[in-house]
Formats: structure tokens, C-alpha cells, sequence
């Protein structure tokens, strides 16, 4: 209900101020469960991909967003709730296991649940190392696993930025991707990250972006200490880079408006050419920042399968 209310006025605003595209939209199943891995570049790419899809998506996060105190947290934590956020603690172990529960239960019941591999933002708007947490969903829920590839958010919300300045935003979904030839295999290391490293691939095909084998978050705590986080390999898993470059938005005077599919699954037309923020920034939005951190694959060191 509150998911539904939101979409339709929040999203009625974004849609109003702001010209999104989409293509690919109909490579989401029209039914039944399946993992959307998308890329994260800002905050506001947890607005624009439900706002972009038909069916209702459900997204896990840090649980700080939860536990918030005074009024400011307190209306987060509600807002966060209200929307179906599932928080997880980054901590690993036994809180990691909760959180694949959670995501395998919203699996099981038959809905969408969105995922970023890379486990937080983007620093600098390049593809980084996926962590594994995506492919023991996809192996032990058997669902298929949907590449996403968000357009242009980093540019309209740079991190640090709390109000998106007007930016057209894209949103590129992938062929379905199915995984069942290794099934019975979720607790093989190296299948994990060799599933994982396929569905980065997808998303560095899709998006066009520059992949670093690296994680983010190290490479945040990099550049945080003042460190250089330039490392780069070809592509996920030692690929050759995929050819082509970032999707071009759609020409509006060769194929009319950006179109956006409503609840229903039908197409409104977008109005305007840009973008705006629902207000808050990074406050108010129902932030995924973490991939379900592996309870037993991530274990390994930076750089181990």
C-alpha cells in the first residue's frame, strides 16, 4: 500500500520533472521471482528503477537505515519500512545468513528482489568487483537473475551531492540470465565467483563502464587515506572488454519521449527533460547500500576468489 502511494506521487514528480528512459523492459518477467543486480552509481538509482518497472522490486540496505533515533531517524526508519526495505547488518556471519533469508523469502513468495553486487556506490563512477552474496541467491532460490544498468545518476547526484541536479537518467535491463547448470554448487567458492563475474560482465556490457577488480569499498578506504584506487583488469573474470560504449539516450525527435511503465504495465510518455530530487537526498531514500555479504565466500581476502 504504502510502496503504491509512494510510486504514484513521488514518482508522478520525478516523472513530471524529470525525462527517464528505459530500454529492455521487456526482458523483466512479467511473473514469478527474479533477482535484479543492477550497478549503483547514487542514491537516486534506488528512485529511478522501481519508478521505471511495472512490478514492485524490493531492495535490501544497511540497517542503520532502521535503526534510527530522534525525529529525523525515526521518520527514516518509517519511510524505510514503509517501502519494504530489508536490512542487513555489514558485519557478515550470522547477520549475512538473515539477510539471504529475507531475500530468499521474497523470492520464494514470487516478487522481485533488487541487489548491487558491488556491495556500495560507486566512488568514481566505475564498474567494481562484485561480491558473491547474488550468486548464492540466484543458486539456492533458482530464480533468474536479471542484469540492470543505471544511466547518468552518478552525473546528476555525484556522492556527496544531496539534491540531484537535472539530468536525464536511463535505465538498460538485461536478457534474463539462468544459472541452473549449477545448481546443487552454492557452497563452491570458485562457482560463485565465476556466476558472479558473468553477472558484472552483463552489467559492464550494459552500462558501458570501466571495471576495476577491485571492491569499492576498498577502494574507498583508499581513497580515503589518500591512496590511489586506479587498479583495472580487461573485464569480470578476465574477459576482453565488451564492445561498445555507455548507451546514448534515446533521440526525443527520432523516437518521441522517454516512455515509463506505470503499476499497471502500462507506458505513460515523461513531460520534461530533467530531473528533480524528492527533496531529502540521500535521507529519505530507500538506499541499498550492500550486497548480502556472502557469509561463506566472503570470507576470503581482496583478490582470492
Amino acid at each position: 500500500m504504502f510502496y503504491r502511494f509512494m510510486k504514484a506521487t513521488l514518482g508522478s514528480i520525478l516523472r513530471v520533472f524529470y525525462q527517464p528512459w528505459i530500454r529492455g523492459a521487456e526482458n523483466l518477467p512479467e511473473s514469478g521471482p527474479a533477482i535484479l543486480a543492477s550497478n549503483h552509481l547514487a542514491v537516486i538509482d534506488s528512485f529511478f528503477l522501481p519508478l521505471m518497472l511495472p512490478r514492485e522490486v524490493i531492495f535490501i540496505g544497511k540497517s542503520d537505515y532502521v535503526e534510527g533515533t530522534g525525529i529525523k531517524g525515526r521518520f527514516i526508519a518509517w519511510f524505510m519500512k514503509g517501502v519494504g526495505l530489508i536490512p542487513v547488518d555489514r558485519s557478515g556471519g550470522r547477520a549475512s545468513e538473515a539477510a539471504l533469508r529475507a531475500g530468499l523469502d521474497r523470492l520464494e513468495s514470487g516478487g522481485l528482489f533488487g541487489i548491487y553486487p558491488e556491495g556500495t556506490r560507486s566512488p568514481d563512477g566505475r564498474l567494481y568487483r562484485g561480491k558473491t552474496g547474488v550468486a548464492r541467491l540466484a543458486l539456492e532460490s533458482g530464480a533468474p537473475v536479471v542484469p540492470v544498468a543505471m544511466v547518468g545518476t552518478n552525473i546528476a547526484q555525484p556522492i556527496g551531492r544531496r539534491i540531484p541536479k537535472f539530468k536525464r537518467i536511463g535505465v538498460v535491463l538485461g536478457e534474463p540470465m539462468d544459472f541452473s547448470r549449477y545448481a546443487g554448487m552454492e557452497n563452491d567458492r570458485f562457482v560463485l565467483r565465476s556466476i558472479t563475474d558473468e553477472i558484472m560482465y552483463e552489467i559492464m556490457r550494459l552500462s558501458g563502464q570501466e571495471y576495476v577488480d577491485m571492491y569499492a569499498a576498498t577502494a574507498k578506504a583508499r581513497l580515503a587515506k589518500g591512496k590511489s584506487a586506479a587498479s583495472q583488469t580487461d573485464a569480470p573474470g578476465g574477459r576482453p572488454v565488451p564492445e561498445g560504449g555507455a548507451p546514448a539516450e534515446p533521440a526525443a525527435d527520432a523516437s518521441g519521449p522517454a516512455t515509463v511503465a506505470d503499476d499497471s504495465g502500462q507506458v505513460d510518455v515523461a513531460v520534461t527533460d530533467d530531473d528533480a530530487s524528492p527533496g531529502s537526498g540521500e535521507a529519505t531514500s530507500p538506499v541499498p547500500e550492500t550486497d548480502i555479504p556472502d557469509p561463506k565466500s566472503e570470507r576470503t581476502k581482496e583478490g582470492r576468489p
